[in-house]
């Protein structure tokens, strides 16, 4: 299990740490870099950011897990965790309120100032993430990549627009039991198999044209939101199995 004594690990000590603004329930304004690192040409002067939505009903330690995994794979300056309102795939009963949501993830994050958690959707009033990748991409600081879980590899197909997702931003894929084999048999990696990069050129990815995508095989972490809450006396969301890390925080009908 990946604790809060990574911050004083390897892992961060890569770039310095960026004086970072972050965002209030009213006012958003977007994480940014004063570093002179980041003004050079070398990283045409934008921040590399991936990008974990989800539900956070609670944040635990897989969501840490994935961003830190994800952080040095792929070579990223900052991850931002996208607390949904309401993901429209996942029943309202038993869901906590947004700020307890926000809460928690908070909790979790103390101590790796390379993840900002972050109530853009709310902020943005989008619903869907093909959505709210459209308004990321407004700002030109940034390149983005997309967090998700292989779960949400298998249910891609279920989300809006989720064809022009994937022409929109490079997605980057974790493995998650028992779902491995059917996503990496199922329609959408079937599709963009083409697209698919080998993990040992991961950091290629965040940058590179969409559709693009890799897939990574972790360690297994058996922890997830759902298990709390049952550890808690709490009923899981119908048809939830086991929460995802990294599900698609705004996510609806498919195209």
């Amino acid at each position: 299990m990946i604790t809060s004594s990574a911050a004083n690990s390897g892992i961060y000590r890569r770039r310095p740490v960026a004086r970072l603004v972050q965002p209030t329930s009213c006012h958003f304004a977007y994480p940014r870099a004063v570093t002179d690192e980041h003004r050079s040409g070398q990283r045409q002067n934008r921040l590399r950011v991936g990008l974990l939505g989800g539900s956070f009903n609670p944040a635990h330690e897989g969501h840490l897990a994935i961003s830190l995994e994800a952080y040095k794979r792929l070579d990223l300056d900052q991850i931002w965790w996208l607390v949904s309102p309401q993901n429209p795939l996942k029943s309202r009963q038993d869901m906590a309120d947004l700020p307890a949501r926000i809460a928690s993830a908070r909790k979790i994050v103390a101590g790796h100032p390379r993840i900002i958690v972050t109530d853009l959707e709310r902020a943005f009033g989008t619903v869907y993430t093909v959505d709210t990748v459209k308004r990321l991409k407004r700002n030109e600081k940034c390149n983005f990549v997309w967090l998700i879980g292989s779960d949400n590899l298998l249910q891609l197909p279920k989300w809006r627009n989720w064809r022009e997702l994937l022409n929109l931003v490079p997605i980057a894929v974790f493995d998650r039991e028992p779902y491995s084999y059917r996503a990496l048999a199922g329609q959408v990696a079937h599709a963009y198999a083409p697209c698919r990069l080998e993990p040992r050129f991961a950091s290629d990815l965040v940058g590179t044209k969409p559709p693009a995508w890799v897939y990574f095989r972790l360690r297994r972490h058996r922890i997830s939101s759902t298990m709390i809450r049952r550890r808690l006396g709490q009923p899981a969301e119908e048809g939830a199995g086991s929460t995802s890390m990294g599900s698609g925080s705004t996510e609806g009908t498919s195209s």
